[in-house]
């Protein structure tokens, strides 16, 4: 027989509000009389950790030891746990209480509180009307988190340039338990901001990421770039033949520079040798031309004394 809402009873309490390695977990509370209940305890990531069932007493209440808590690891880490008790006879009807695992127990050290972080991964650039990925990963105390995106982002949207804001409620997709992605095409040039908000077990948490859209993809930019690199090769290789190219007009200058000394030193002994020519030359007419002056001098001579 369903008990109507208004009449039921349930109540669900523990011995600590947190718990060190090798501590125990006492749940207590009320429910109805021999009335079967089911326990669970959800790790950080929201998997459960540890499932139970119970009987309560004849006057509904129930004592229960639920867990020993182990060394932490993978599957029991540090963090914050979230004891459940679930009622089969009162429409499921559950509480729910969070406690904390941590390597002390102190309570003032450890406030007991759900610490979920929110990270957007989006390209820095993209191209207008091009579709681009988004991704975005939610934790609870380091652990991945997960459930419908829909109810776990459905607040999520998207700012544009022009100041519109896009919602993107219905559009992300499950990559693996708490790790999501969308795929947004951009319809206007500049600087579009991701804000995704996760909400979950009564705990919001931002994050945000932006991406600058271009009117060009960069697949575009990239072919510009590699004919410009096509272009520069090629007038380097040109840069390269005319270098060789005065080279070696250098080479015919410098024989030509060499061919002109030698020439030069030609012309310099060519001289010298026609000056010494000279020299003798002189000297031989020398002794021939004063022979001349004598013997006229000698007939001039003659011819006076006759007359």
């Amino acid at each position: 027989m369903q008990i109507p809402i208004s009449y039921a009873e349930l109540d669900l309490s523990t011995n600590s509000k947190v718990y060190a390695p090798s501590h125990n977990l006492q749940v207590y509370g009320t429910g109805l009389p021999e009335e079967n209940l089911i326990l669970r305890l959800f790790a950080p990531d929201e998997t459960i950790a540890k499932f139970d069932q119970l009987t309560t007493n004849s006057d509904g209440t129930f004592n229960y030891s639920l867990l020993t808590w182990p060394q932490p690891s993978t599957n029991f880490p540090y963090g914050t746990y979230t004891v459940e008790v679930i009622s089969t006879e009162q429409n499921g009807l559950s509480k729910k209480i969070d406690v904390k695992f941590s390597s002390t127990t102190e309570l003032l050290d450890v406030p007991v509180e759900r610490i979920v972080n929110t990270l957007v991964f989006a390209p820095e650039t993209a191209a207008i009307n091009q579709p681009i990925r988004v991704f975005v990963q939610t934790t609870s105390d380091g652990l991945l988190i997960g459930q419908e995106p829909k109810e776990l982002l459905g607040s999520t949207h998207v700012h544009l340039p022009s100041g519109i804001t896009v919602t993107l409620t219905n559009s992300f997709k499950t990559l693996h338990q708490g790790l999501y992605y969308v795929d947004y095409t951009p319809i206007e040039e500049g600087t579009h901001v991701f804000h995704v908000i996760a909400f979950t077990q009564g705990t919001t948490s931002h994050g945000s990421a932006a991406t600058n859209v271009l009117s060009q993809d960069l697949g575009g930019i990239s072919e510009q770039i590699i004919r410009l690199n096509s272009i520069l090769d090629d007038t380097s290789k040109e840069l390269d033949v005319l270098q060789s190219e005065i080279e070696g007009f250098d080479n015919t200058l410098e024989t030509a520079s060499n061919k002109i000394d030698e020439s030069t030193g030609t012309i310099s002994t060519s001289v010298e040798f026609i000056s010494e020519a000279s020299s003798q030359l002189n000297s031989l007419l020398f002794p021939i031309i004063a022979s001349i002056g004598i013997i006229v001098a000698l007939q001039i001579a003659i011819l006076a004394r006759r007359r």
